[in-house]
């Protein structure tokens, strides 16, 4: 038989992404897309990149300083603050505030996966997030909203 494989669609490919973090230890996109091409899926990081984001994934700690893809389960509203509370006190290094913006520090990779469960909480005082590598940036509905945040989310990062 032989020849080109042919090409998976999204939703094919997303599901054998699943299959892949279910099963194996993937810490990067790089890692991922290697992991990809040698089942023969011909894809580019960026397209691994709007995967991750589409899935949901988040990076979770394995231990010594290492970290791994997974998918976010979390159902309940509680398990959310309870997930947001422990990203938190192991991730986040500083947050602070200009009027209605709050601007919190991640470690280096850990922005998206805080910034997905702050939207997860579907508060009405947060208007909404945007995350890079390690930075969020979250805008809060009024000046005083923005300053109850800043309280609440240093609490969460004390524990």
């Amino acid at each position: 038989m032989g020849g080109v494989p042919a090409a998976l669609s999204k939703e094919q490919r997303q599901k054998r992404i699943q299959d892949i973090i279910a099963r194996e230890s993937v810490s990067t996109q790089g890692e991922l897309v290697a992991r990809l091409r040698e089942d023969g899926i011909q894809v580019t990081q960026a397209t691994v990149s709007r995967d991750i984001n589409e899935l949901r994934l988040v990076r979770v700690p394995v231990g010594k300083g290492r970290h791994r893809y997974a998918l976010a389960h979390m159902t309940g509203h509680s398990n959310v603050e309870g997930e947001l509370a422990r990203l938190f006190q192991n991730f986040v290094h500083d947050i602070d505030r200009g009027e209605n913006t709050l601007v919190i520090r991640t470690a280096d990779g850990h922005a998206t996966g805080v910034a997905m469960l702050l939207d997860r909480l579907r508060r009405d005082d947060i208007v909404g997030t945007i995350a890079g590598e390690d930075t969020i940036f979250v805008l809060a509905r009024t000046v005083a909203e923005g300053e109850a945040l800043l309280e609440e989310f240093h609490e969460l990062m004390l524990g």
